[in-house]
């Protein structure tokens, strides 16, 4: 895969295949902001969610690029590793996304 600006290249064979950042499935998106935002490497992520250390890597990447989707039990253990709510990752709408995040971020609330 190539990374050109907005861009995602996939070689399929002797095509490729361009989609655009928007296309990227929510979860993907939201993975690679909350990892960036962290300043982290998809490896020291990986190994922080549990994922073995050889293939660390590999499995974010995919997981952020949308190839593969992770199982409910790898996204809580990517969302503990990010200190994130599972909700941030499925939220479509960037300002509920942040909402989410500010909440989870504010700790425990007194009644």
């Amino acid at each position: 895969m190539r990374v050109s600006g907005s861009f995602h290249t996939w070689k399929f064979g002797t095509h490729a295949i361009v989609a655009d950042k928007g296309s990227l499935p929510v979860y993907s998106r939201r993975l690679r902001e909350a990892r960036e935002a962290r300043d982290i490497s998809q490896r020291s992520l990986g190994i922080e969610a549990g994922l073995d250390e050889f293939v660390a890597s590999t499995r974010v990447n995919r997981y952020e690029t949308g190839v593969h989707q992770p199982d409910l039990q790898t996204l809580q253990r990517l969302a503990a590793a990010l200190k994130l709510p599972v909700a941030y990752f499925y939220a479509e709408d960037d300002e509920l996304a942040q909402l989410i995040r500010d909440f989870k971020g504010s700790g425990k609330r007194k009644r």
